[in-house]
């Protein structure tokens, strides 16, 4: 499902054989209590982004239209699956002092990672021969308050962020973070991605997490009061 495809070599028109006709159905022909209609079309929304900011492999901040189809689905058998190895949840840790952050995972084809200035949502989620996600993780650290704090966190807001860009080794993906961070507590986060940097996206709605998360401390130790 990998293999790449010439842009020359393709029409700009929509292919009649990949009209999808069920698009067409709102999904409310029989009225199911708690259901919204869906969106329709004819042609799979093929000039939705018209009029709009189209992405074009930016990351634009102030929202854009993407018009790239998501791709190739995730089977069900086959969907991400990681558990963070260190640090574990509940963990702490020495503040300001060098840790790595290693995750083991599963069912990804792991450090495939476009350039995320200039291809950023630009191509279509794939997978390779086994139906496997080809893609790549991001680890992600967030200071907070205390654990039972329920104020939500700043998405734009981080302490730490790491793209990897590394295959797993023995299954396990790995990150440096070299300064350590202050005293705090902190969430620690997968974002597992396509190699275009989009979400993982599954054949089913119903399914575990695709991703991991740890609550962490860390601590000032008595000789930085010194």
């Amino acid at each position: 499902m990998s293999n790449q495809i010439s842009r020359e070599s393709l029409p700009l028109a929509l292919l009649a054989n990949l009209v999808a006709p069920g698009l067409a159905n709102d999904g409310q022909d029989v009225p199911v209590a708690g259901q919204v209609s869906s969106l329709t079309s004819t042609n799979n929304f093929i000039n939705f982004c018209a009029g709009k900011t189209i992405t074009n492999g930016q990351q634009v901040t102030g929202g854009s239209c993407n018009p790239i189809p998501l791709g190739d689905i995730i089977p069900k058998a086959n969907m991400p699956k990681c558990k963070f190895a260190n640090p574990v949840n509940g963990a702490t840790i020495a503040a300001n002092t060098p840790f790595q952050v290693q995750m083991n995972i599963q069912n990804m084809q792991a450090g495939v990672f476009t350039n995320a200035q200039k291809t950023y949502y630009m191509a279509p989620q794939q997978l390779n021969g086994q139906g496997i996600l080809i893609g790549h993780t991001h680890f992600v650290i967030q200071a907070m308050g205390n654990f039972a704090d329920p104020n939500i966190l700043d998405a734009a807001t981080f302490a730490f962020f790491k793209g990897v860009n590394t295959a797993a080794q023995n299954g396990q993906l790995t990150a440096d973070v070299t300064a350590g961070l202050p005293a705090g507590n902190y969430r620690l986060a997968s974002i597992n991605t396509s190699s275009n940097h989009a979400p993982a996206v599954a054949a089913v709605a119903q399914h575990g997490l695709l991703d991991d998360m740890v609550y962490v401390s860390f601590f000032q130790t008595w000789f930085e009061f010194v």
